[in-house]
């Protein structure tokens, strides 16, 4: 959680979409121009500010009012987007603005400009803009929670999977890249900064350590942003991980995800030509995706590729393909554990999801001889806006997992042994390869843990709306030609 000034600053930023409002910017279109104008002013104060080209910086825009305010402004984003470092030009790419009155640019301007940023740049600026992401995915009930992972289950996860200097990290569906900041700050706790460190070993972790690969490009921008800030120059790719471009991806020996729910936009299939499993459920697509990029145990290292990953329910139990794609990650990976989350932690699709861990086997075959369960949801409150998730909420899981250090050997029989049990590969074939497993009842038969909270149900109304909305402009400018 950012510090109480960075909260401070955080709440004033946010605010500030007020003056706006008359303007008809919305929320994800106020967080887009606060992106643009963020990385300029964060540019001065980090003092790296000689990527950007002189005449198109913070202190240009500080010095205008008026309609010349506006007009630089406009032209700025087209010029940068063209112009600058290699960061720039991918951040101000299609950079546009939806102000339309000058009085409300030189207001943000000003306000921006005033704020405490000596408490900012001490508490961390990447804070500062990750509760900015977080407002944004919490607050706006615009669906941005599709790729805003919960920073509770991000630092669970990554206590748990224990990233390693010198490891390749990847996050192919990435979106704010909220695991890799995660997977850095781990790393450097535990090497004094990176100082434990060569040269060449820093180097490594700065610039080739972690990657990851976002479809959408405004999402893709502020993971640009978010990596500015946290000083992670490894490469964020602009592109679809289910197309040939996911090919790109090296093999990781730590693959942390949370693909995007649903289906393949329009229906149809991914294009990537190296799946053994074709899938329109973007999920299984992923999940082939990540086992097939795990590294395999070698003479160098002995144990493979280990990742993590948050998938929604219906991949532990479509049958058919799913089937074989569950079979088929259970040959080839020793799938360990699997987290059953609790509900309504994902703001905008109120959907049941779960984490599995699972570690590449040396062959294709036999990799998985038993999976451990957790069951974080039954009898638990249905988190959301009013009971948040925290961090205290995964001690017990943490602390079970930690007990077999390789999330493995921790209980003996096959019994009921409270929130934690074994299934073996046998009992899962015999289940039609399902994976969805729990065997505790709800306490309180009044609960309806399987219910979302209302805002969550209006949440995801409107997103199917707006993916209707979508589907017919579509079909008009189809008509019109």
């Amino acid at each position: 959680m950012p510090a109480p000034k960075t909260q401070d600053i955080v709440a004033k930023l946010w605010n500030l979409c007020n003056v706006l409002k008359d303007d008809g910017v919305t929320y994800h279109q106020y967080v887009n121009e606060l992106t643009y104008l963020l990385f300029l002013k964060m540019a001065q104060e980090t003092k790296t500010e000689p990527q950007i080209p002189s005449g198109y910086r913070w202190a240009d825009l500080v010095s205008r009012e008026g309609a010349a305010l506006l007009e630089h402004y406009r032209v700025l984003l087209i010029y940068l987007g063209s112009h600058g470092s290699a960061r720039v030009r991918a951040i101000f790419s299609d950079a546009s603005t939806s102000i339309r009155e000058p009085r409300h640019l030189h207001k943000l301007v000003n306000d921006i400009n005033g704020l405490d940023w000596y408490s900012a740049r001490q508490e961390g600026l990447g804070d500062l803009y990750e509760g900015l992401l977080e407002k944004n995915a919490t607050e706006t009930k615009s669906g941005a929670g599709q790729y805003f992972t919960p920073r509770s289950l991000i630092e669970s996860i990554v206590a748990v999977m224990q990233p390693q200097a010198g490891e390749t990290i990847q996050d192919p569906a990435c979106g704010t890249i909220g695991f890799l900041i995660m997977a850095d700050r781990y790393i450097k706790a535990h090497t004094d900064n990176l100082f434990d460190l060569s040269t060449a070993e820093q180097e490594f972790q700065r610039d080739v350590a972690l990657q990851g690969m976002e479809l959408v490009p405004d999402t893709h921008r502020l993971a640009l942003m978010n990596g500015f800030l946290h000083d992670l120059q490894s490469p964020i790719m602009l592109g679809d991980t289910l197309s040939n471009t996911g090919k790109q991806l090296k093999d990781a020996d730590l693959v942390l995800s949370n693909p995007p729910f649903g289906t393949k936009k329009g229906g149809g299939l991914p294009s990537r030509d190296d799946f053994t499993f074709p899938t329109s459920n973007k999920q299984l697509a992923f999940l082939q995706h990540i086992y097939r990029s795990l590294r395999k145990p070698s003479a160098k290292k002995s144990h493979g590729g280990r990742a993590a990953v948050v998938l929604p329910d219906n991949v532990l139990f479509e049958d058919n393909t799913g089937a074989q794609i569950r079979a088929d990650l259970m040959d080839k990976c020793r799938l360990h554990t699997i987290l059953r989350l609790p509900t309504g932690i994902f703001y905008a699709q109120g959907v049941k999801t779960n984490v599995l861990f699972f570690e590449r086997h040396s062959a294709d075959t036999g990799g998985t001889s038993d999976v451990w369960v957790y069951d974080l949801r039954t009898n638990m409150p249905a988190f959301g806006k009013r009971t948040p998730l925290t961090r205290e909420h995964f001690a017990e899981f943490e602390a079970a997992y930690g007990r077999g250090a390789d999330g493995r050997s921790k209980r003996t029989d096959t019994g009921d042994t409270g929130r934690f049990r074994r299934f073996t590969r046998e009992e899962i074939r015999q289940r039609g390869e399902h994976l969805d497993l729990s065997w505790l009842k709800d306490d309180d038969a009044t609960h309806h843990d399987d219910l979302p909270e209302p805002e969550v149900l209006v949440a995801s109304a409107l997103e199917k709306l707006r993916d209707a909305v979508d589907e017919l402009k579509e079909l008009e400018q189809e008509l019109a030609k």
